[in-house]
């Protein structure tokens, strides 16, 4: 079975044998691999093609890697770029590193110390795009581990936790019902309402395969916003690796008494 390409990768050597390797450990693993000898080719590559990595040597027939990864920030300053090289000094290690480089590594390598390699820049940059689209939504998720301001009750996929000038937010978690079924969508049983009771239903969920749940309030309440956005923040962020789990909070009240 064919492996899921994880990311698209330019290798830049002059040297067969790298080029071979590295399509070979890195392109079992999944990865999208395209090799060029000069570096003129590679930045012409750059201005064309979006790379999510470039892996080049230091000694080219044209130009120098260092001066390619100088170029590459400027073309593509997205692309991270891994510097290879059999004649490592430190001189260059000081420079790749003030250019940006991600890595500076002496050859021979062995495959998993690659496979390290690779696996290394993708984590971090699926951290950062991670980061980035929680921070667009942080105004309507919480991480299930928020160390500052944690869940004190939880329950079967709802939560409510204290925020601010004794405010609530309830909501529902939305790894757990993902667990379920597919989500489709969030509707809220408390429209036009005032007031909640402790164990009246504050909204259902609904999954793709055609079941409802309802998600209980843990106290008497009153009601002081509905999150209107919850439905497109879910479709978006269930759009992403939602790998860490996210509470989805669904409304903001004021509690009168805590069951």
């Amino acid at each position: 079975m064919k492996k899921k390409e994880k990311g698209k990768i330019l290798v830049l050597d002059d040297d067969p044998v790298v080029t071979l390797s590295c399509k070979r450990i890195l392109g079992a693993e999944g990865y999208n691999i395209t090799t060029v000898e000069r570096g003129e080719n590679a930045l012409n590559k750059l201005a064309k093609e979006d790379f999510d990595l470039l892996i080049t040597d230091v000694r080219l027939p044209d130009i120098n890697g260092v001066t390619v990864l100088k170029e590459a920030k400027i073309i593509k300053p997205e692309t991270d770029v891994v510097i290879i090289t059999g004649y490592p000094t430190l001189e260059d290690a000081k420079e790749s590193t003030r250019l940006g480089a991600a890595e500076y590594i002496e050859k021979p390598f062995t495959p998993d110390f690659m496979l390290n390699v690779a696996k290394k820049v993708f984590d971090k940059k699926g951290w950062i795009l991670r980061k980035g689209f929680i921070d667009e939504f942080r105004d309507y998720v919480v991480p299930l581990r928020d160390q500052d301001n944690p869940v004190l009750f939880y329950k079967e996929g709802t939560w409510a936790r204290p925020v601010d000038n004794g405010l609530w937010e309830m909501g529902c978690d939305l790894r757990y019902w993902l667990l379920t079924g597919n989500l489709m969508y969030v509707d809220f049983m408390i429209k036009g309402k005032e007031k909640l009771e402790a164990g009246e239903p504050f909204a259902k969920i609904y999954t793709g395969t055609g079941q409802s749940s309802d998600l209980n309030s843990p106290m008497h309440a009153e009601i002081r916003e509905i999150n209107t956005k919850a439905n497109d923040v879910m479709c978006a962020l269930l759009k992403d690796h939602l790998s860490e789990g996210w509470l989805l909070w669904l409304a903001r009240v004021f509690p009168l008494s805590i069951s």
